[in-house]
């Protein structure tokens, strides 16, 4: 994690000002979720004597924090992407060609499933926070289980759907 945050550094300079804000801010959300979590998990094996809870929501709450800023890129590429798909410019003329046009469509819907996959996963972000957070502690394992199926279900779809089109792009 630590090596992506750092290639991506601030973003890309012809990205979105927005995408790059959030991607940023989410990659720092990121960053301070893993040494939660550890220091978390190195607390119950009793290898560090701290309060585990604390560092559990901590570790959580940067999750979720990770997941929301996620969906707020993932929304804002769908609508700039069918925003321009959409552009009287686009509709009428030949500017945009059909590949990149396909390509548009097949981000669009990475972009969706993204949305769905981190939905999934912040449900279960806030089951797992301290009770009396929004429905923290109050799913059936059987709804945990799901939403956790649902989220890899969907990240293994797009990471096959992503294999396919870089295999159907090579000669």
């Amino acid at each position: 994690m630590f090596i992506y945050t750092k290639q991506y550094g601030l973003g890309p300079e012809e990205e979105d000002s927005f995408v790059r804000c959030v991607s940023v801010l989410g990659n720092v959300a990121d960053q301070l979720y893993y040494p939660c979590e550890h220091i978390a998990w190195a607390a119950d094996a009793n290898i560090l004597c701290v309060d585990s809870a604390r560092w559990w929501t901590l570790s959580t709450a940067f999750w979720g924090l990770s997941l929301l800023l996620g969906i707020a890129r993932s929304l804002w590429l769908v609508l700039t992407l069918r925003r321009r798909l959409r552009s009287p410019v686009v509709a009428f003329t030949s500017r945009l060609p059909r590949s990149k046009r396909r390509a548009m469509e097949a981000q669009v819907r990475s972009e969706v499933l993204a949305v769905l996959s981190n939905l999934a996963d912040l449900a279960n972000a806030v089951h797992w926070l301290p009770r009396g957070v929004l429905w923290a502690g109050r799913f059936p394992p059987w709804l945990v289980g799901l939403l956790g199926t649902v989220s890899s279900l969907l990240s293994v779809y797009q990471a096959v759907q992503a294999g396919g089109g870089e295999a159907a792009a090579t000669p």
